[in-house]
Parts: C-alpha cells; sequence; structure tokens
C-alpha cells in the first residue's frame, strides 16, 4: 500500500505537500464544498413526528436561539427514535465541517492551532447559518439558524486538527 502512495508523489518525506498533492486537495476541498451547499442550501426536509422544541419565528425566518436545546429539552423526546434522531443531528454537524478544515489544515500551516482551527470553523459555521437565513428569506426553504450549529461544527475544526495531528505523528513513527 505504501508503494501506491509513494508513486502518486503528492507529498514528499517531510510530509509537504507537492503540487501534484496540492492540486488534488483543492479540487476536494471544492467538490466537499459544493456537497455542504446542497446538504445546507437546498429545502429542509421535515422528518414526520419531529418537532423540534424552542423554535422562534420572524417572519419566514426560523431560529433556534436557545445553547445546547438538545439537553434543555432531553425531556420533551418521546421515543427512541427521535433520541436517534437528536444525538445524530449532532453528531452529524460535529463532523460537517471536518473534511474541509482537515484539507485547509493539510493546505496551511497557519490554522494548525487550535485556536485559529476553531476560528475558521466557526467563521465557515456561521457564514453557512447566516447563508440558510438569506436563502429562507428569498426562497422559504425551511432552514433553521441554529446556535448549536455554530459550536458544533466548530468543534468539527478541532477534531480535524487533532486528527492532522495524530497523522503527523503516526507518519513520523513510521
Amino acid at each position: 500500500m505504501s508503494r501506491f502512495f509513494e508513486k502518486l508523489a503528492l507529498w514528499d518525506d517531510a510530509l509537504t505537500l507537492t503540487a501534484k498533492g496540492r492540486r488534488l486537495v483543492w479540487i476536494l476541498i471544492g467538490l466537499y464544498g459544493l456537497m455542504i451547499a446542497y446538504m445546507c442550501f437546498g429545502p429542509q426536509h421535515v422528518v414526520a413526528g419531529m418537532e423540534t422544541p424552542n423554535i422562534q419565528h420572524v417572519g419566514r425566518l426560523v431560529f433556534l436561539l436557545v445553547p445546547f436545546n438538545s439537553l434543555v429539552s432531553l425531556g420533551e423526546i418521546e421515543s427512541a427514535w427521535q433520541l436517534f434522531w437528536v444525538i445524530g443531528q449532532n453528531v452529524v454537524n460535529c463532523f460537517l465541517l471536518y473534511p474541509l478544515m482537515l484539507g485547509l489544515l493539510v493546505l496551511f500551516k497557519e490554522l494548525r492551532t487550535p485556536k485559529r482551527s476553531l476560528l475558521v470553523a466557526f467563521a465557515c459555521s456561521l457564514f453557512i447559518e447566516c447563508t440558510q437565513l438569506l436563502i429562507d428569506a428569498l426562497f422559504d426553504a425551511n432552514r433553521v439558524f441554529e446556535v448549536d450549529d455554530l459550536w458544533t461544527n466548530s468543534l468539527g475544526g478541532l477534531f480535524a486538527l487533532w486528527t492532522y495531528r495524530f497523522l503527523v505523528k503516526w507518519h513520523s513513527r513510521s
């Protein structure tokens, strides 16, 4: 398997991307950006039997501004399916920006600190949430601005940093 990666020549012995490697990472980031746009900016699907507590409406705009709403509203969950859905939503949100952030960490040394990783992931998340509001105002896409998405998406940036650091250590040992 290592010969396969050696022939690709995407990075050198110091794990610095080659021109070919940088091009591939940029392509992957672009493709994942399109996936994020599809997941986050299209109409929100309604799941039968799932009512989110603490939703606020301002015209067509929908907000969920209660921090840790999943925990605060845990008592309102009525079935195992609803519990699975709530946990799944939070886990998926933690990993929404993970591939994007991992790609950016590979490309930009400046981002490889917890503070900067969190800041970039938070900025990306805030951009997504605000864009969802704009799309909802223009097209009524049934999207929700959720304050919890900001911290769960940002956590994904930290997960990406920890993964990057783990991979660098693992490579240096082999």
